[in-house]
């Protein structure tokens, strides 16, 4: 138990079944759903998951191939949908077939672990399930299951879905707007959109992190990280924490570190995963141009510790933060920002874009950070150099930014929203 956590819930234990197209992993929409578990089951309440991808226990696990976005099916459903503005016959008759069957798999989910209340993770904002999304709204229409629909981004914010033949399923769908339904959304902006366009009202619960339990010291396992990333022992870590795709805005981290002027190297931890290996090639091509020696490190960081097929350490991202001197996040756009928060929690400083939802949402609170408003200034420069070069101007910085994770985006923060939506959702 984590201390300043609310306690065990008065309204007695609940069977909670978290619903997605993948829980496993670490996406933000897995990490997320098992922060929300946690504390969940810190209050007596049992979870279990639906999903086409899963890495938790088996016994409260139901898998089903057809949740999967990568399901060779739903992938073709998905491919048709989003080609041109018309559809076939034949790719409704699909929808509607695929539909059918995940329904069917849905109330075999609800029955077999006794579900009291229905956790849809993202499934409800993002179409890259189509027939799983009108799945769970035909249920929760037939049967008014209390579901708290969890939205981490929305269809509207992302471009490659705006030129669709599946306006019908879109509107009815994402998210469906059902009074059984409590919507959860993880910016303002999100919240506000919503509204705009939907009419439905929502609560606004940020992603947050353990900040009540500091980050444990550096074992022996990853004592030797600096080594396996050929770093040479004079150099500075600069970490970006990220993924590697187009809207993290890697060129500005590459660009930082150009003009720094100090022995630094750029580390980035993921690879691209699944929105393509162009962007990855530019990054590369424009380190090589600007001279900065950037690690693309992505084959010995996992989720979890292990062991490449040549016998290297594998190491998780916790295992890395440690070791960062400074960490960049240039993202041009994020639903809220996972990796600002796990900076803030291994107490590193900070470069940050002015991406919008940190203006609105994370800004105002008072973190300290090294900021820049789309591209790379001198002051900039001057900023991050003095962080690196001066101890204790760093040290007063994440001091003050891990008070103000405690204060605004702790577990504890986390279960008191939780607990007001079950209190709607089953009374006191």
């Amino acid at each position: 138990m984590i201390q300043s956590r609310c306690n065990a819930s008065t309204m007695g234990k609940k069977n909670i079944g978290f619903v997605s197209t993948r829980l496993a992993g670490t996406d933000g929409v897995s990490l997320e759903t098992m922060k929300w578990v946690d504390v969940f089951e810190d209050m007596g309440h049992e979870c279990f998951y639906m999903a086409g991808e899963l890495d938790q226990e088996p016994r409260k696990c139901f898998l089903v191939e057809e949740a999967h976005f990568r399901h060779p099916a739903i992938r073709e459903s998905y491919c048709e949908s989003f080609a041109a503005p018309i559809r076939s016959r034949s790719v409704t008759d699909r929808i509607h077939k695929l539909a059918d069957v995940l329904k069917d798999k849905i109330y075999e989910f609800v029955e077999r672990f006794k579900i009291d209340l229905l956790i849809p993770e993202n499934v409800l904002a993002i179409p890259l399930n189509i027939p799983l999304a009108v799945a769970l709204t035909e249920f929760i229409s037939e049967t008014r299951k209390p579901t708290i629909a969890h939205h981490h981004d929305f269809f509207w914010e992302r471009k490659r879905f705006l030129t669709n033949a599946v306006w019908d399923y879109l509107n009815m769908a994402f998210p469906p707007h059902l009074p059984p339904i409590q919507h959860v959304v993880i910016n303002s902006s999100a919240d506000n959109q919503l509204s705009l366009r939907t009419g439905i009202s929502a609560t606004v619960i940020p992603n947050v992190m353990k900040f009540e339990e500091p980050p444990a010291e550096p074992d022996e396992y990853c004592a030797g990280v600096p080594v396996s990333l050929g770093l040479e022992p004079y150099e500075k870590m600069i970490l970006q924490p990220t993924r590697v795709v187009a809207r993290k805005g890697i060129e500005h981290a590459i660009e930082l570190v150009s003009c720094l002027d100090l022995d630094v190297r750029l580390v980035i931890s993921h690879a691209s995963g699944d929105e393509g290996y162009e962007y990855e090639q530019r990054v590369k091509s424009y380190a090589q141009l600007m001279g900065v020696n950037a690690l693309f490190v992505s084959d010995i960081i996992n989720e979890v510790r292990g062991e490449t097929p040549d016998g290297r350490k594998v190491y998780s991202i916790q295992d890395i933060y440690p070791h960062a001197d400074l960490v960049t996040y240039p993202s041009t756009f994020e639903g809220f920002g996972n990796a600002f928060l796990e900076a803030i929690y291994f107490k590193k400083p900070i470069v940050v874009n002015n991406y919008s939802v940190f203006s609105v949402d994370i800004k105002p609170k008072g973190f300290k950070v090294i900021e820049f408003d789309e591209f790379i200034t001198p002051e900039t420069v001057k900023h991050a150099r003095q962080v690196l070069m001066e101890p204790e101007t760093c040290k007063e910085m994440v001091e003050e930014n891990y008070r103000l994770g405690q204060k605004h985006y702790s577990y504890t923060v986390l279960c008191h929203r939780l607990e007001n939506l079950l209190i709607s959702c089953f009374g006191t």
